[in-house]
């Protein structure tokens, strides 16, 4: 069975991550068990610590590093193009469903963000949009919560993504 896979996209600053901490917290409380990805629209971005020793193998020319810990591993290496969203996910398992900040033409089902001080305008597709967080009213077809609004939008994932754990 393929883990469902839902994206919360939205312009910057609009309260993407805020949202999606919350939501992870929510879902955590509800027994879920999640993996979240974050997009990152540039090149080089660090993980790691420079003069820590992993940072230093990846630096010598390791095209893989891991490092591991008795409570958790973190793993990177290089890659010659960008990954989909779907090569991405596949390397997941063991979790109930998979949360993304971004990766709005990924083709997967999404969350929109607006926040009115930012923008008004919709960035997402009608296809993807399964529901809308604003801070003021919008019409579009689709359930419509507020920003703060989090144990109604656990709900809509709850009963559209998920099994009861």
């Amino acid at each position: 069975m393929q883990i469902p896979i839902v994206t919360v996209i939205g312009r910057s600053g609009c309260g993407k991550t805020t949202l999606l901490e919350k939501l992870v917290a929510e879902l955590k409380q509800r027994n879920y068990k999640l993996a979240t990805i974050k997009h990152h629209s540039h090149s080089g971005f660090d993980i790691d610590r420079p003069g820590k020793d992993s940072w230093r193998f990846f630096e010598a020319g390791s095209d893989h590093v891991i490092i591991a810990a008795p409570d958790k591993v973190a793993s990177y290496w290089k890659i010659d193009k960008e990954l989909s969203l779907d090569e991405i996910c596949a390397n997941v398992s063991d979790v109930d469903l998979i949360l993304v900040e971004g990766y709005k033409q990924a083709g997967k089902p999404s969350l929109e963000v607006v926040r009115y001080a930012n923008s008004q305008d919709l960035i997402g597709s009608l296809e993807q949009r399964f529901a809308v967080a604003a801070d003021f009213p919008l019409d579009l077809g689709v359930p419509h919560f507020g920003l703060n609004d989090v144990q109604a939008i656990a709900d809509l994932i709850q009963q559209r993504f998920l099994k009861t754990p």
